[in-house]
């Protein structure tokens, strides 16, 4: 599969009235992590990310009849408001994406979107965001063209059209368990696109995932910036290895139901994504002392009671608490009495392994 696969080359016939389409897409957890990209959003490592189910962008793209062709017109609403910072970044994107969508020249747009969790905050809402619009984009194109793909095949593209705007967005377009990057244990896994994990035990279809907010304003250093700071870094080399193998070792666990593995990995990938980051060029930490603290008594309080509990991060501050169907009133204690005790922000999102993004129109 090559780029040439999804290019355009066809225009459209002039509009007359608006076309709209709507999309609710889900962020995901990348449990193994992709850090670090080369060539167009390619990934220096494969990833393997659990699909949220409450945590999700909800995106409307109007495509609106304009009397001359020219470069891409968009006007650009986040959460009500005109947003000048985030339309030029997705300006940028439809630009670059002009050779697999010809006629964005040729339209007027709106896009119109909302989140239900903050946004830049290490909560990956570029992931939520970049597939909602990638699904907009892909249900246009069928829709001027007619084009009837399955669909398994429209995930697909809409997969390899989001990983373009960002690399993580790729890994929303499916439910449950998905891996982005060539893997030798996952036959059919791709650098260009997300590949959902079909074969999992039926245990790990309970995982439930509360969102612990330590902090909700916006990351000093941000994703596309860390990601840079992997070029020429001291451990690269030795985190592809490492990442190949925590992919093929995960991958098992989830077939067999292995939890005790699934816990090792997990929390030794989030500890790695941010030595990564304080060991690069320019070191920086984007962990807050309270991020610390809960993380500790997560662990703590694993062995102390054995529960099934293990904790994730993202690419900011926030913990990923992980646990199974079952554990609700346990956990739910916990986080009440312990975890979020004395937390300033006081705020959590309870979800779950989700299933996948939806067409709302």
């Amino acid at each position: 599969m090559t780029h040439s696969d999804f290019s355009g080359t066809r225009l459209i016939s002039a509009i007359s009235d608006p076309v709209v389409v709507t999309w609710q897409s889900p962020s995901n957890i990348a449990l193994v992590k992709y850090w670090g990209k080369t060539g167009r959003q390619l990934p220096l490592n494969p990833s393997l990310s659990m699909t949220l189910a409450k945590a999700f962008t909800e995106t409307r793209l109007t495509a609106f009849p304009r009397r001359k062709e020219g470069s891409v017109e968009l006007e650009f609403w986040f959460e009500g408001l005109q947003n000048r910072a985030f339309g030029e970044r997705m300006t940028n994107f439809l630009d670059s994406v002009n050779d697999i969508f010809p006629w964005l020249g040729q339209v007027a747009l709106k896009l119109e979107t909302h989140n239900t969790f903050p946004h830049s905050a290490g909560i990956a809402s570029s992931a939520s965001a970049f597939s909602a619009l990638a699904l907009c984009l892909c249900s246009l194109d069928a829709e001027f063209f007619g084009i009837m793909l399955d669909e398994n095949e429209f995930r697909f593209k809409a997969s390899y059209v989001a990983r373009l705007g960002s690399g993580s967005a790729c890994r929303s377009l499916f439910p449950g368990f998905t891996v982005w990057g060539s893997s030798r244990a996952f036959p059919g896994s791709s650098d260009l696109l997300a590949v959902p994990v079909p074969d999992v035990h039926p245990l790990f279809n309970t995982l439930r995932d509360t969102i612990l907010l330590v902090n909700k304003d916006a990351k000093p250093v941000s994703s596309s910036e860390g990601h840079s700071r992997m070029t020429g870094h001291p451990f690269a080399e030795a985190r592809v290895k490492q990442a190949v193998k925590n992919t093929a070792q995960l991958l098992e666990a989830l077939k067999t139901g292995d939890k005790q593995t699934f816990i090792r990995i997990v929390e030794n990938e989030a500890f790695i994504l941010h030595a990564l980051m304080m060991t690069s060029d320019e070191g920086f930490m984007l962990m807050h002392a309270e991020t610390l603290r809960i993380i500790g008594r997560i662990q703590h309080i694993r062995k102390e009671t054995g529960l099934d509990i293990c904790f994730t991060l993202d690419a900011g501050p926030n913990v990923h608490l992980l646990y199974f169907e079952g554990q609700n009133e346990q956990v739910n204690k916990i986080i009440v009495e312990d975890l979020l005790k004395n937390n300033e922000q006081n705020m959590r999102i309870d979800d779950m392994l989700g299933s996948g993004p939806m067409k709302l129109d």
